[in-house]
């Protein structure tokens, strides 16, 4: 079984300290050399052999059995690794950011987020808009049931909030969805071989028209093992890049979820980021969007998501 990576205390060195430091203010200028640009293919259409693929990934994932999901209730708890949140406090949010409860209304395309940590609790609201430009979707956020009308805030918090989805379901969140996807080589993840496919989302993850993501598919049993992308819907780290692998997938109510994720950055420097696991899933309650766009869940959303063995 794959262990997560470890970041020993050791490792971050002086001048490793010092290159942190001096990336702080640049993150939104290094666009320049990234591993996932933006542009679009000569050909902007989408190469059936990738649609096949990544279908084939969603189906390997229970895109059937997801299909018949009105909503996703889950728990997780986790971890932030040294740094990041010097480097991004505000995506971070380290004072409000313990374990969380996460709703998914996933045929609306809702992600709603109450977390819990030292400094209260937060609330987030998240619908993605549309593939056009004009409503690129409905950002909410809460401190302590106060709502916050900064729009820094409000942008780290949809960017994160659609991350999120697409941590959870893979293959499942982006299927079918009008995306333009090419094939994109092959590499190995945790030594298993993997196939990837390039997703030109639209729209981004969160308040922005366009995001690229890199989905690998183990070569072998279908399963999706990481998730590269960038990071537009935010000005602090526009032209950053990041991945996330999964580990542990299990299948519960016909869906095959990603038990344990971890997230690195990977440009404009490499640094780990985030690690966490579920401990709560269930699924169709009965509720609707009204339950979730507040500053607490209510009626049968607000029960904890329930406990995993």
């Amino acid at each position: 079984m794959p262990t997560l990576p470890a970041m020993p205390m050791h490792s971050i060195t002086r001048r490793r300290l010092l290159t942190l430091g001096a990336a702080l203010p640049v993150w939104s200028l290094a666009g320049c050399g990234t591993p996932l640009p933006l542009n679009l293919p000569e050909a902007p259409a989408s190469d059936p052999a990738a649609e096949r693929l990544l279908r084939e990934s969603a189906e390997t994932h229970g895109l059937s059995a997801y299909r018949e999901l009105k909503n996703i209730n889950v728990r997780y708890d986790g971890s932030w690794r040294p740094f990041i949140d010097r480097i991004q406090p505000i995506v971070v949010d380290k004072g409000f950011r313990g374990w969380s409860e996460e709703r998914l209304l996933p045929q609306a395309g809702v992600v709603a987020q109450a977390y819990t940590g030292p400094a209260g609790r937060k609330q987030v609201w998240w619908q993605r808009g549309q593939a056009s430009a004009a409503h690129l979707g409905e950002v909410a956020v809460w401190f302590n049931g106060q709502a916050s009308t900064s729009a820094e805030v409000q942008a780290a918090s949809a960017l994160v909030a659609e991350a999120y989805g697409l941590f959870l379901l893979g293959p499942l969140w982006l299927v079918g969805q009008g995306h333009v996807v090419q094939m994109g080589g092959s590499e190995r993840v945790d030594g298993r071989p993997c196939r990837i496919v390039q997703v030109w989302k639209r729209p981004g993850l969160g308040r922005v028209a366009l995001d690229r993501v890199a989905v690998y598919i183990d070569a072998e049993r279908g399963i999706t093992r990481r998730v590269r992308f960038t990071l537009e819907g935010f000005a602090n780290t526009r032209g950053a890049v990041a991945e996330v692998d999964t580990f542990e997938h299990t299948k519960h109510f016909g869906v095959l979820w990603p038990m344990r994720s971890y997230e690195e950055v990977v440009h404009p420097l490499r640094l780990p980021a985030h690690d966490w696991h579920i401990t709560g899933l269930d699924v169709n309650r009965g509720y609707d969007a009204a339950a979730l766009r507040g500053p607490q869940f209510t009626g049968a959303a607000a029960a904890a998501a329930a406990a995993l063995a």
